[in-house]
């Protein structure tokens, strides 16, 4: 199992700004491009008054403030250059549909969608887009709120393809602004399993690729909830993928890179269970060479050697006519 994707937070809503310019971020995807990530992620490209371009549709109705780079721009032009696939990560109000106002989030994003793809639709690396609004439970119209965002993504787009990365309501599931890890219940296998149906069922025709962020459960727990993620995608027709987080869940400091040893756990859960294809978040805060962090740099070159040895055992059974 390969990480072949990574989100890209730069509006870093709970994780510390690196203040990168251009040079750092043309480092940053040749050192993803030399890990086998071919896909980028922009996580959201607003949050509550902030963005990551001049909008003019969140500049006049949320009064958000102006930027002073226009990272789309950047990260797509980047893409190019890497010949990555780009998907575009949607605007979260932190607000709307958090109160309960799920048509107002969708209005606006609508609308937000509309400016985006004609401003950044043209070029090459534009290949799909993100509906950052996180959610691991049926609540409220959160049906309602993927299914209408999605199909008017595609309805704008000629009919490109819609992520979504959920989380599961595991006993990992704990505000980043507490510092306890862990709480006492979390969603059993079967009630997880009942409400995506579900979910799956009011989306099918519209999204087309799910990733799990794989955090929110224990060990113990996760192979059997990659189990289930994997056969209802199956069901409804969707792919699955997984988010294995490269920060670690598991700490009271908010967040650091994970051990690698869970990581590798994690992605050989992952494979067991079916998945093919894994992303990440987030490559550039806790895996790259070049992050604030120096245990990310050390989690990079580990990385590296895990490929160079799944590289070696490919070639070995090559030669000997065989298949993994």
């Amino acid at each position: 199992m390969r990480i072949k994707g990574t989100f890209l937070d730069e509006i870093s809503h709970d994780i510390p700004h690196q203040n990168w310019g251009r040079k750092e971020w043309e480092d940053d995807f040749r050192y993803m491009k030399k890990a086998g990530i071919d896909t980028v992620i922009l996580i959201r490209a607003g949050y509550g008054k902030w963005q990551t371009f001049h909008s003019n549709v969140l500049t006049r109705e949320e009064g958000a403030f102006t930027p002073p780079v226009d990272l789309v721009k950047m990260f797509l032009e980047l893409a190019e250059q890497n010949n990555m696939d780009f998907f575009f990560g949607l605007y979260d109000s932190g607000k709307y549909w958090v109160e309960g106002n799920y048509q107002k989030e969708v209005d606006v994003n609508k609308k937000f969608i509309d400016e985006v793809w004609k401003k950044y639709g043209n070029m090459s690396a534009f290949k799909g887009w993100y509906i950052c609004q996180e959610i691991s439970r049926k609540t409220g119209q959160i049906i309602d709120l993927y299914a209408d965002l999605a199909h008017h993504c595609k309805l704008v787009s000629n009919g490109l393809p819609v992520l979504i990365s959920p989380y599961i309501d595991g006993v990992k599931n704990v505000s980043q602004y507490l510092t306890d890890t862990t709480r006492k219940n979390g969603v059993s296998l079967r009630q997880h399993e009942t409400e995506w149906n579900e979910i799956f069922d009011g989306i099918k025709n519209v999204v087309d690729i799910v990733a799990f962020q794989d955090g929110h459960v224990s060990y113990e727990d996760l192979e059997s909830f990659l189990r289930i993620n994997k056969s209802l995608a199956d069901k409804y027709g969707l792919e699955c993928w997984t988010n294995s987080e490269t920060f670690d869940r598991d700490m009271p400091i908010k967040f650091l890179p994970i051990k690698w040893e869970k990581l590798l756990l994690k992605l050989k859960m992952a494979d067991l269970a079916g998945i093919e294809n894994a992303i990440t978040f987030e490559f550039s805060h806790f895996m790259s060479p070049q992050s604030a962090y120096l245990q990310a740099g050390h989690l990079y070159n580990r990385y590296m050697e895990y490929l160079d040895q799944l590289k070696s055992k490919n070639n070995g059974f090559q030669k000997t006519g065989c298949s993994i």
